[in-house]
């Protein structure tokens, strides 16, 4: 097993660790009423990109659970289309795990897990198709403003020839209604 494999499992392993210790301690319920969906706050993320025969679209819908105020946790799915024309088409199919933590009501500390399905397809012999799982576990820092937060994020397992993104460091949008 190559040492960046077992890496990577081990952060794995950590990361569900955490996640699953962080419910039990932010499990309490911050009002009186118990009612599940009152506390679901639904968001995702919409992008498209176009230019000299490239096309980009993506959708990116998820939800959190609203533990307290500061604490929540929720699960997000992601499906992407490229396509460069007489170049190369690609698929792209996800799901992620998403914790938001706020110590102050300003800064949102996020750490979210994201299983990615890649299939590249080439129009020319040049490159191989390829179909693989790639993961991905970003660290984020934000800034909050009611239902809204921005900020930069970071891939703490990127891998510069398989990963989708372009550089471990992304920003971000966030908006939970």
């Amino acid at each position: 097993m190559k040492f960046s494999s077992l890496i990577k499992i081990k952060t794995l392993v950590f990361v569900t660790l955490f996640m699953s210790f962080s419910i039990g301690v932010f499990s309490q319920n911050y009002d009186d009423t118990n009612d599940f969906w009152s506390h679901v706050r639904f968001g995702g993320g919409i992008g498209l990109s176009f230019g000299d025969g490239f096309f980009s679209g993506t959708l990116a819908p998820s939800a959190i659970y609203q533990f307290n105020p500061d604490f929540a946790m929720g699960l997000g799915l992601n499906g992407t289309y490229n396509s460069q024309k007489n170049i190369y088409n690609s698929t792209i199919i996800g799901v992620s795990v998403i914790t938001l933590y706020n110590p102050i009501p300003e800064i949102q500390l996020s750490g979210e897990f994201e299983e990615l399905n890649v299939s590249r397809k080439f129009d020319n012999n040049l490159f191989l198709d390829e179909n693989y799982w790639y993961p991905a576990l970003f660290m984020g820092l934000g800034y909050r403003s009611n239902n809204v937060t921005f900020g930069i994020r970071y891939d703490v397992l990127y891998d510069r020839e398989r990963s989708i993104y372009a550089d471990p460091w992304a920003p971000f949008l966030r908006v939970y209604f």
